[in-house]
């Protein structure tokens, strides 16, 4: 793992708006860990390493931009009968195979265990999601080619 590769880590990190990342590669393991005095990175067998804040960026300003990005009302209220897949991980969003191929579920389609949902693309990796529950899609709240982070809701499904 050279230098290139880790800041590329670093700016997916923050344009995530990531708390915490691991990544083992070829037996290098890099741990980033977000505190509120900022982040601590870590590799194996060394000491926690905190950078000091830049002189005239406002950190903590950079801290709340995420949380206003999401409002709390943004997200309904979710029904006893409701199961919620969540994302697994951090990627892009597809709900089709490729483009212009059929969705592989949509609202009100019903859906088995085990039958695939979605993709997610990360790290040039397509992921295939599937179906924890058998039920009704009830509500997709993910469009398209949209990133998504580890635990955001993508489906919800009325189990039987």
């Amino acid at each position: 793992m050279n230098v290139d590769e880790i800041r590329s880590i670093l700016e997916l990190v923050r344009e995530h708006a990531l708390t915490e990342f691991e990544l083992e590669v070829e037996g290098v393991k890099l741990k980033v860990k977000k505190t509120a005095a900022g982040p601590v990175f870590q590799l194996p067998g060394s000491a926690a390493y905190q950078p000091l804040p830049a002189v005239g960026l406002p950190m903590p300003g950079a801290a709340a931009a995420p949380a206003a990005a999401r409002p709390a009302s943004a997200e309904p209220e979710v029904a006893s009968d409701l199961a919620i897949v969540k994302s697994p991980i951090v990627g892009t969003f597809y709900r089709s195979p490729e483009p212009g191929a059929p969705v592989f579920a949509e609202k009100g389609s019903v859906v088995k265990k085990g039958q695939v949902l979605c993709i997610i693309e990360a790290m040039k990796l397509m992921n295939e999601i599937e179906s924890e529950y058998e039920g009704e899609i009830v509500n997709v709240y993910v469009e398209n080619g949209q990133p998504v982070q580890y635990g955001e809701r993508l489906f919800a499904i009325r189990t039987k």
